[in-house]
């Protein structure tokens, strides 16, 4: 057995080659800057960190203390998390697998032969006991244990990156619910002084017409849009509860608590920042921030490992096996020196004739990279589409929301001259509600936008990456 160790060390250490391509990150035609969007400077090339806990540039402390739940309790996030332990036990399967494995074995018997053939010693009865370890080795010539490792690492760096997607979607859909349920809770505001003031207007006039001193068309104008301004209102509180509903999801809340616990209120849409800062960076750095990018990126390079898997099939595979231990008739004999038994064997098993049966995998794998690199390039342009979208939107918005602040101070104006003339006698009732309805209309439709702008900086956020700048790699295999 001793003669034998020095060809087992040698056999240990060989590295073969390792087929198939090597991951190379695709070459992707990126702008050299940011497209300045309706007004908006370009980013500085120094500003590319964006904060990874983003939702606390608008200083409310509800929000911020309902992404932290969300993180910590929802369920897309567990199960993410679940797939991240697979895949890392499977990382280490595959490590394992380049290394030899040592077993033990130990068998004993009592057995007679048969006395009616012709190996002697027929009829006697004997005992047999043998205590061996046996050391199983396959050498990697062509590096398919590698491919698969290589594999497996791809898809556990796949798996963070896809986690870190799904956290980074949950704070946006929080922030974005949140920012919604503020809106509704304005528009509500708005409409229920709306009806208060409606209320005191229909009352005044059924009191004039009760009198005479108006027609019965002004007392029913003003009992009509009393009961619009009404109508909003079941709209509105039913919205409302539906957002509540659909955050507590989010949080991660059980049945019981959806149905008991609600959103606590938080500040008022119109004291939230208006446009936090958001750094911008290189369009490069997009490459590295976003992780369904990473992810994307991680699947291309798991499906190239497995080209080199498949390749190796044309190629024979060599193992090794060692048995060290010992053999006796009589269990007390059983460790002594004579009762020494060892073997040392190599196998070498290769394909022949596979009627296209390699070829075929090669092929798929091919394909699947193929897929996997086509995936990797939309989810590209699909990422800076997206920024680009959240810049417009975010443009668009703070225009919208400087000239509805312009027509709603006119519109005030305008309903004041409209009462005031229909109380001199030089109008008809008919114009003070007019102008009061425009009003109402641009105050809702004002709030809309405030939510609409809010959310174009949550989705600006989101599609810069959010922050979630780690080391994908060693927050894998903690």
């Amino acid at each position: 057995m001793v003669k034998q160790i020095p060809l087992l060390l040698l056999a240990v250490g060989l590295s073969g080659c390792v087929l198939g391509p090597d991951h190379v990150r695709p070459e992707s035609d990126l702008p050299s800057g940011w497209v300045a969007a309706a007004g908006a400077a370009s980013a500085s090339p120094a500003a590319t960190g964006v904060d990874p806990q983003w939702w606390r540039a608008f200083n409310d402390a509800t929000l911020t203390g309902l992404v932290e739940e969300a993180l910590q309790q929802n369920a897309d996030l567990s199960l993410a998390a679940a797939r991240i332990a697979e895949a890392r036990a499977v990382l280490r399967l595959r490590d394992a697998e380049r290394y030899p494995l040592l077993s033990g074995q130990a068998n004993g018997a009592r057995q007679q032969g048969s006395e009616e053939t012709a190996i002697p010693g027929g009829g006697t009865i004997y005992n047999d006991f043998n205590v061996s370890a046996v050391l199983n080795y396959e050498i990697d010539l062509w590096g398919r244990l590698a491919r698969a490792s290589e594999a497996a690492r791809a898809q556990l760096l796949a798996g963070v990156a896809s986690r870190d997607a799904i956290r980074l979607a949950v704070a946006a859909d929080v922030a974005s619910g949140y920012f919604n349920l503020r809106a509704l809770d304005q528009q509500l505001a708005i409409a229920e002084r709306t009806v208060q003031t409606r209320q005191e207007g229909y009352r005044f006039q059924e009191s004039r017409y009760r009198n005479g001193a108006v027609s019965q068309l002004v007392f029913r104008q003003a009992e009509s849009e009393l009961a619009a301004a009404r109508a909003e209102l079941p709209a509105l509180r039913q919205q409302r509860v539906l957002q509540i509903n659909a955050l507590s999801v989010l949080l991660g809340r059980t049945p019981r608590e959806i149905v008991q616990q609600g959103i606590p209120d938080g500040r008022p849409i119109d004291d939230l920042p208006a446009m936090p800062e958001v750094p911008m960076g290189l369009p490069s750095a997009l490459l590295e921030r976003r992780p369904d990018i990473r992810a994307a990126e991680a699947q291309l390079q798991a499906a190239n490992a497995q080209i080199g898997i498949a390749r190796a099939a044309y190629f024979p595979t060599l193992s090794l096996t060692g048995v060290f231990g010992t053999q006796s008739d009589e269990l007390s004999n059983l460790f002594n020196g004579p009762a020494q038994t060892w073997q040392f064997a190599g196998g070498l098993v290769g394909p022949i004739i596979d009627f296209g049966r390699t070829e075929a995998n090669v092929r798929a794998a091919e394909a699947r990279r193929q897929q996997a690199l086509v995936n990797y390039q939309q989810t590209v342009r699909i990422a800076f589409r997206e920024v680009l979208d959240a810049l417009e939107s975010r443009s668009a918005t703070s225009e919208r929301l400087v000239a509805q602040d312009q027509q709603i101070t006119a519109l005030r104006e305008t309903a004041r001259l409209a009462q005031r003339r229909f109380d001199e006698g030089y109008s008809d009732y008919l114009e003070v509600l007019d102008a009061q309805r425009s009003l109402f209309t641009v105050e809702l439709s004002r709030v809309t936008t405030q939510q609409q702008r809010l959310r174009a900086l949550v989705q600006l956020y989101k599609a810069l990456g959010g922050g979630w700048q780690v080391d994908a790699l060693a927050q894998a295999e903690r």
